[in-house]
């Protein structure tokens, strides 16, 4: 974990965290925070980091760079620890982290479905529990929890992953609810599919949604960042499409959309 600068200029400068910083959604999402003069807490599980971590300090910002599993509680802490040895208060944190896995549930390994619910879900909640306290005793900070479309169907061949953001979808409205009289802001970010490394991730390249035209990540993470900083509710990210499968998912009965998810997700409906 490397060291914050000493700049003077550095006390100034209001502090943001991000996990699942090393690509993608993540990394687009610190370059937004990055380039409005945030300097950076961020986090990932894999080697990619530290070359992420290098390109958010050429944009002017102190960056520490914290590369741990939040699949298991030490990481969670091990995060946190390097939020509150910073010194500044936390004004903004983006949990981003998470994974997915295409198949049949039946067929799909438990392994990978509880890694999806540890990072997903379990994670979220128990960083979001440290931050959140921190932040309503100072009634000040954001939170933007990446949730997905998916979040607002059900998951044929992908039930865990839906699933798990159709979770984070309803505890981010909870706590909405909750602070609604506080200083303090949550905001879902809701993408449709999008350009990044999750679809090989998961195994799903083969499918449908697989191979079809996805959404521009920068894009996702530049309409995220503007409505954390409105205090939005939710951002549906993307283009048409994706706020077209939104407007959608609102009125069509569950069992279509199940039907609809089947089509994008069943392994082999992309040949």
């Amino acid at each position: 974990m490397s060291e914050p600068t000493t700049d003077t200029t550095r006390v100034n400068r209001p502090l943001a965290a991000v996990t699942g910083a090393s690509s993608g959604i993540g990394l687009e999402l610190a370059r937004q925070f990055a380039d409005h003069g945030f300097d950076l807490v961020v986090n990932a599980e894999d080697a990619e980091l530290t070359a992420a971590a290098d390109d958010l300090r050429r944009r002017g910002v102190d960056v520490v760079a914290v590369r741990a599993d939040l699949r298991e509680p030490t990481g969670v802490g091990q995060l946190y620890d390097a939020i509150r040895a910073d010194g500044r208060p936390l004004d903004a944190i983006a949990l981003n982290a998470g994974v997915g896995q295409g198949g049949a549930f039946v067929d799909t390994d438990w392994d990978d479905d509880r890694e999806i619910i540890e990072l997903n879900v379990l994670s979220t909640v128990h960083l979001a529990k440290l931050v959140l306290r921190d932040m309503v005793a100072a009634n000040r900070g954001r939170v933007l929890v990446t949730s997905s479309i998916a979040s607002e169907m059900p998951g044929s061949f992908q039930a865990i992953y839906n699933a798990s953001k159709s979770f984070l979808q309803s505890f981010t409205e909870a706590l909405q609810n909750e602070l609604k009289d506080s200083d303090v802001t949550l905001t879902s970010l809701m993408p449709g599919p999008t350009e990044t490394e999750f679809f090989e991730r998961a195994e799903l390249m083969d499918t449908k949604v697989g191979q079809a035209e996805k959404d521009d990540a920068a894009q996702v993470a530049e309409q995220g960042f503007k409505g954390l900083m409105a205090g939005e509710d939710r951002v549906v990210g993307g283009g048409i499409s994706t706020r077209v499968q939104e407007a959608a998912s609102k009125v069509l009965p569950d069992k279509v959309k199940a039907a609809m998810h089947r089509g994008m997700a069943e392994p082999g409906s992309g040949e």
